[in-house]
């Protein structure tokens, strides 16, 4: 419509006309098809569906980000238990700048992961076997949770567009018959 009033020639409203009538037909049809009978049942299924598809998100986010937590966890596990005999042979040591400046590496990244475990207020390192079990597991239900999520984004979609050519189509009837009674 913003087309036509910018003064397009009469070849582009003859296209607009036909585009819009196969959109609304379609529309109708998908109105038919998911038996939806008042504005309101299609604003309602329209709340379903965007609240199913956020919640569907939300669970795949908290996924991911368990994972990551999961991923840092086990590389701060293998830092430590790779760099601890370098650690304890520097606090036999007496803690020596000589020997923490030919190890520095070493113990920066045991302190590192020593901090990390504290953050996340470990008292026992858990085995890498068990978070790898558990990365397994949220990778198998993020897989899952695919296409689940996908499947209401298009259906959400699917509603938001019907909605939107519906108020377009009562937009025109509304404006073609006010025209009409002004004449």
């Amino acid at each position: 419509q913003a087309k036509l009033a910018e003064g397009k020639s009469m070849g582009y409203a003859r296209w607009a006309k036909r585009y819009n009538l196969k959109e609304m037909s379609k529309t109708l049809i998908f109105l038919q098809e998911n038996k939806i009978g008042s504005i309101e049942e299609m604003q309602e299924r329209i709340d379903a569906a965007t609240a199913r598809y956020h919640e569907l998100g939300d669970s795949i986010k908290a996924t991911e980000t368990r994972m990551a937590e999961i991923a840092v966890l086990r590389t701060h596990i293998v830092n430590y238990a790779r760099t601890r005999p370098v650690y304890d042979a520097y606090r036999k040591a007496g803690y020596s700048k000589r020997f923490l400046d030919t190890h520095r590496e070493e113990i920066t990244l045991h302190k590192a992961a020593k901090t990390a475990f504290d953050e996340a207020g470990l008292k026992k390192l858990p085995k890498a076997k068990d978070l790898s079990i558990e990365y397994a597991e949220l990778l198998k239900k993020k897989k899952e949770s695919y296409p689940d999520y996908r499947k209401a984004r298009d259906e959400m979609q699917e509603l938001m567009k019907a909605q939107k050519n519906v108020e377009m189509f009562f937009a025109e009837e509304k404006s073609t018959t006010e025209k009409g009674q002004a004449r």
